[in-house]
């Protein structure tokens, strides 16, 4: 009688994890014109004004194995898988205080809805990135590799990188509202100390390049890179990239745990 309680219960917020994500893919582009072919052209549009912007600076960087605009692309939409989860998640508790005073709901269903609708939207951007691809390939720019397949191992170090930043900024936001100013200035920063349209060989300064490595969106964006280029990722590679999306995950799970309570006294 209890499993089958367990199992209705799961069910239940699996279906409810379901509807939360639509409705995010919804709102993000509601009452657009062409609605969500937006995830397709958004980062077609950005990568175009980049690529205009810093091909004279980076496009002729010898240490770029990779075609310019892929170059860009693969960086940007590999970093707004976290970049989007975060933003979303953040205030994720407070916009739902109703729904979670009067029902019994998981307060982690809310930041998890956030991961998966970026996962959706990068699904969207990964097409974007293989029409370029095409094109450039039709020019002879580019060469297709299998290598590609190794997305799907990449992509659960991502999502649970994001989903542990999640957790942790959504229920830390409950308790300091001012986290939304200071996180916009760390996004920021983050986006720019992240090789997203250059090069690591760029920086000059050694001890830059030593605290790169501390940068998880650096290697899940250079690994991203590696597999389009036809590069097989080193075994190393993976473990950094999945110590990071487990640590991550950890941590902001074990605290959302421990403040769960506080959460819904504070709400």
């Amino acid at each position: 009688m209890e499993r089958e309680k367990k199992t209705k219960r799961l069910a239940q917020q699996g279906y409810l994890l379901t509807l939360l994500v639509r409705r995010n893919i919804k709102n993000q582009y509601y009452r657009s014109f062409i609605g969500v072919l937006w995830t397709i052209l958004n980062p077609l549009l950005n990568m175009a004004v980049m690529a205009f912007v810093f091909s004279s600076l980076f496009g002729s960087d010898p240490s770029i194995t990779l075609d310019y605009p892929l170059y860009i692309l693969s960086g940007n939409i590999i970093f707004n898988i976290m970049r989007a989860s975060t933003s979303g998640s953040l205030p994720c508790l407070v916009q739902q205080q109703d729904m979670l005073q009067k029902t019994k709901v998981s307060i982690g269903l809310f930041p998890t809805a956030n991961v998966l609708s970026s996962m959706v939207t990068f699904g969207f951007s990964f097409i974007a990135l293989l029409i370029v691809a095409l094109f450039r390939l039709a020019v002879g720019k580019y060469v297709f590799t299998w290598h590609i397949v190794m997305t799907i191992v990449l992509l659960p170090a991502v999502m649970l990188f994001s989903l542990g930043l999640s957790y942790f900024l959504s229920a830390l936001y409950v308790f300091f509202r001012d986290l939304e100013h200071i996180y916009s200035v760390i996004l920021t920063l983050w986006t720019y100390l992240t090789p997203l349209f250059y090069t690591i060989d760029r920086l000059g300064n050694e001890t830059v390049k030593r605290f790169m490595n501390l940068n998880p969106m650096y290697h899940y964006v250079n690994y991203f890179r590696d597999i389009l280029s036809g590069i097989m990722p080193t075994a190393w590679q993976h473990l950094v990239c999945y110590a990071f999306g487990i640590g991550a995950f950890l941590i902001g799970y074990l605290f959302m745990t421990i403040v769960r309570n506080k959460i819904a006294a504070k709400l």
